[in-house]
């Protein structure tokens, strides 16, 4: 039997120059992309008397070198070419692109296993993925020119910053809006100075209020908390009805207190004259308990009804069992309204012991007031049991309004 001898796969290799900013097109007018060693010869030698300083014209010498080398090198298998693309001046997504788009094209024309890219050093992160995900590249050349790389990695990234100062909306209001602002009213002082010579002197308050005004908002974060409040008030949702009903009683309830307390010290400061020492403080101390808790009795008890009285609205539209215990907890605090009057009387009206009327009085609303709480954990207790099936609704899920 013949022995059959596998002929060596085939290794195109292409040895590709990248012109990322465009520099061949626009400095010298060559389109790409070029293919062949005469053709990115004359490439360079154009680009070279355009610009004797272009990076980008040494690094096509260095591909056309390496071509060489590499072609009177090769082995049987091999087969080499050498190429440049170029990107554009805007870079960027454009330049990008442009460079997938003239790759594609030289691999319709010369179907390269491998890549050996060659560069002016600045580029390569952004090109070396571009290249890889579609060819396998096998080397990478990098061409640094004396006294350039320094100066052109400073301007490419001065050229970011400047860039990023004018297209980004964020940074564009602090680079350009607020020196611009100040620019339009120095115009308007100027125009107003034409009929009233002194209208230039107040250019520098103006200066100072803004600058000033801007530095406050920007310190405070008053910007991003009014951006913040917009969102919210776009995006907010009214909670269901029983809630707001809570809500609104909840802050009515605080009202109450807050103006109670105001009432309570209003009735002291109007009714005890301050005394000089320390010693009549504390010979005024019952007064001043007297006509304050006198003051703040009513609209103390009225406020906290009303809080207790919106819970339990909303506690009933929701079938919740704490109702009947926060239905028992409004008895108990509008009884506390004649507690408070007792004690008020009582500590006014400390003398004679229990031959004193206001003594007996206070004792009976204490009284009284145990009783309606007993009365009020009896009837818990039974409205509990009689309307359980209604309250057990509850456990299972919340009704709706």
């Amino acid at each position: 039997m013949a022995k059959v001898e596998t002929q060596p796969t085939q290794k195109r290799i292409l040895i590709l120059c990248v012109d990322r900013d465009g520099d061949l097109e626009v400095k010298a007018g060559i389109k790409t992309p070029l293919l062949g060693r005469t053709a990115n010869v004359d490439g360079a030698v154009s680009l070279a008397l355009k610009d004797p300083e272009e990076p980008d014209a040494n690094a096509m010498f260095e591909a056309v070198r390496l071509y060489d080398r590499l072609h009177n090198e090769k082995q049987p298998e091999e087969v080499f070419e050498v190429a440049t693309i170029s990107g554009s001046e805007l870079g960027g997504v454009s330049a990008d692109r442009k460079l997938v788009a003239e790759l594609n094209s030289l691999q319709e024309t010369f179907n390269a296993n491998e890549v050996i890219l060659v560069s002016d050093g600045y580029s390569d992160e952004a090109v070396l993925p571009l290249v890889e995900s579609r060819v396998p590249v096998s080397s990478v050349r990098r061409i640094v020119i004396k006294h350039s790389e320094s100066i052109e990695e400073t301007a490419a990234v001065f050229t970011k910053y400047i860039r990023l100062l004018v297209d980004e909306p964020r940074y564009a209001r602090l680079a350009l809006g607020l020196p611009g602002l100040l620019v339009l009213i120095f115009g308007v002082f100027w125009g107003l100075s034409i009929i009233y010579p002194e209208a230039i002197y107040y250019y520098g308050i103006a200066i100072v209020i803004v600058l000033g005004g801007f530095l406050l908002l920007k310190g405070f974060g008053v910007d991003k908390a009014t951006k913040d409040f917009y969102k919210w008030a776009k995006e907010y949702t009214p909670p269901p009805l029983p809630v707001q009903i809570s809500n609104y009683t909840i802050i009515a309830g605080i009202l109450c207190v807050a103006v109670s307390v105001y009432l309570g010290i209003a009735s002291v400061t109007a009714s005890v004259a301050p005394p000089i020492d320390l010693g009549g403080w504390f010979g005024l101390l019952p007064s001043i308990a007297y006509y304050f808790i006198s003051g703040i009795k009513d609209l103390l008890v009225v406020g906290i009804s009303i809080v207790l009285f919106g819970r339990s609205l909303r506690l009933y539209f929701e079938r919740d069992s704490k109702l009947l215990r926060n239905a028992a907890l409004i008895v108990s605090v509008v009884w506390s309204r004649w507690i408070l009057e007792g004690t008020a009387n009582l500590i006014y009206n400390p003398g004679a012991g229990l031959n004193n009327p206001f003594f007996a009085t206070f004792i009976y609303t204490i009284i009284v007031g145990i009783l309606i709480g007993i009365a009020s954990v009896l009837l818990i207790y039974i409205v509990n049991r009689s309307a359980k099936d209604f309250f057990n609704k509850n456990a299972e899920k919340p009704e709706e309004l």
